[in-house]
């Protein structure tokens, strides 16, 4: 067992909990506000993120002897932009009704911070089996933080869940305007790191 040895679940809850996108690193919040107004593009945009940030993570992982430090940078938007583009054409044609809504945000996908920062920081610098669970927990961190902000305004902005009406009280309509996006994220933000510091950062005593 070498000292490098990497642990996996640790990866996978570093994503989720600890450097989460959203409620963590505060990346890629324009199309976390722009597509959560309801849960179900919520939950595919969150899908789409996962799957690029992996396959992304698997493919400059594999590159990695290959790229000159000097052109990384171009080369992995080349990698994320060709990604992006096979989950764009995928989604146009097995999810169609949802892509009406937010081809557009996939094809932002290109520009996230948080793709490119794993890229920069794990990939390039790991072997594949590490890189892919590094994707995982960073994507999985998304799809989570998209969930969760998606399903509370939907509920709250619409009274419903997936288009299923599930509450009979007067809709709060700003949960689904921009400024409830910001507002509900900036809610689950604070939550999100309190629940961080009284639990997870007193229990994790190594590192």
């Amino acid at each position: 067992m070498s000292h490098h040895e990497i642990n996996y679940k640790d990866l996978i809850i570093n994503g989720i909990f600890k450097e989460n996108t959203i409620f963590k690193l505060a990346l890629s919040l324009c199309p976390a506000i722009a597509v959560t107004s309801n849960l179900r593009n919520g939950v595919l945009m969150g899908i789409a993120v996962l799957f690029v940030q992996v396959m992304v993570n698997i493919t400059i992982s594999l590159m990695r002897p290959f790229i000159h430090p000097r052109i990384r940078l171009p080369i992995f938007m080349l990698v994320i932009s060709g990604w992006v583009t096979v989950t764009d054409l995928l989604m146009a044609a097995f999810a169609p009704d949802a892509y009406k809504q937010m081809g557009l945000y996939i094809q932002l996908i290109v520009a996230f911070a948080s793709i490119l920062a794993r890229a920069e920081m794990f990939a390039s610098k790991n072997t594949v089996v590490p890189s892919i669970f590094d994707g995982i927990g960073m994507g999985t961190g998304f799809l989570f933080a998209l969930t969760v902000i998606s399903f509370f305004r939907e509920l709250l902005g619409k009274g419903t869940l997936w288009g299923i009406s599930i509450l009979n009280a007067k809709p709060l309509l700003i949960m689904v305007l921009p400024a409830g996006g910001f507002f509900a994220v900036g809610i689950l933000m604070a939550l999100f790191n309190w629940i961080d510091k009284k639990y997870l950062t007193s229990s994790s005593t190594h590192h």
